[in-house]
């Protein structure tokens, strides 16, 4: 199948995956869709809101979408309006790397490119980055409520990688709410604090996780899947060090 000639990305990590790819082929994009900051197309609402009339009036042959970040009736609504839709499904670091050639293949006809094959280099040699021995923490990724990362998710694989067990990886939900009490109590060795989707700032530490070392971490390496994957396993990796001096 020939690569598309009009992409519509509803993902701001595959966004910025075809625009350092083939940036000519992207038409559309959400409001969300921050990277690369010099991107210039139309925008077409956010991930959970996209204005689906809007989507369709690019006239795109491609709509890059998520299973997680996008919603069944929306996707729906633009299939219903005659657009090919690809739906990603993105829970650990191999399957990011899976979903990343497929999605460049048919978008970009570069399956991959030069920053992808850089990426999964640099986790392949993720050693020297990653925390020994292991630190057992918990990863919050909202407040009002406390919610953490649980089972089954693109961010714990990261952080598993880099030498960090999360409390709630074996949860029954994907991101459990948690009182703070409970968040706070013996056997955590490190609070991780990603700037996204909620941004959290560098005295959320201190004054919530009070004598627990906290590492503020880049949301956009622990959770895109995308260009900044080549570069991530040194930014987290060396936030994590500093947070525990190690």
């Amino acid at each position: 199948m020939a690569a598309a000639s009009r992409v519509v990305s509803l993902v701001p990590s595959l966004t910025e995956a075809v625009a350092a790819t083939a940036p000519e082929a992207l038409v559309g994009a959400t409001h969300w869709c921050t990277h690369p900051a010099e991107l210039d197309v139309a925008r077409v609402g956010g991930t959970k809101n996209p204005d689906t009339a809007a989507v369709a009036e690019l006239a795109p042959d491609l709509v890059l979408a998520n299973e997680e970040e996008n919603r069944p009736a929306d996707l729906a609504a633009l299939r219903a309006a005659g657009l090919e839709v690809l739906v990603t499904e993105i829970r650990t670091l191999p399957q990011a790397f899976d979903e990343l050639r497929r999605v460049l293949g048919r978008a970009c006809g570069v399956p991959r490119p030069p920053w992808l094959a850089a990426a999964e280099a640099a986790w392949r040699d993720v050693g020297p980055w990653a925390l020994t021995p292991a630190a057992r923490a918990v990863v919050p990724i909202w407040r009002r409520p406390w919610m953490v990362l649980g089972r089954d998710t693109f961010a714990g694989d990261v952080l598993a990688r880099l030498g960090v067990a999360h409390r709630y990886a074996a949860h029954a939900e994907r991101y459990p709410r948690v009182p703070l009490a409970e968040l706070t109590g013996p056997g955590t060795d490190l609070v991780v604090l990603p700037d996204e989707p909620y941004a959290f700032a560098p005295d959320d530490g201190p004054e919530s996780f009070p004598g627990l070392p906290a590492a503020l971490v880049s949301g956009r390496h622990l959770t895109w899947y995308g260009p900044s994957l080549a570069e991530a396993p040194a930014v987290l990796g060396g936030a994590l060090r500093a947070a525990l001096g190690r």
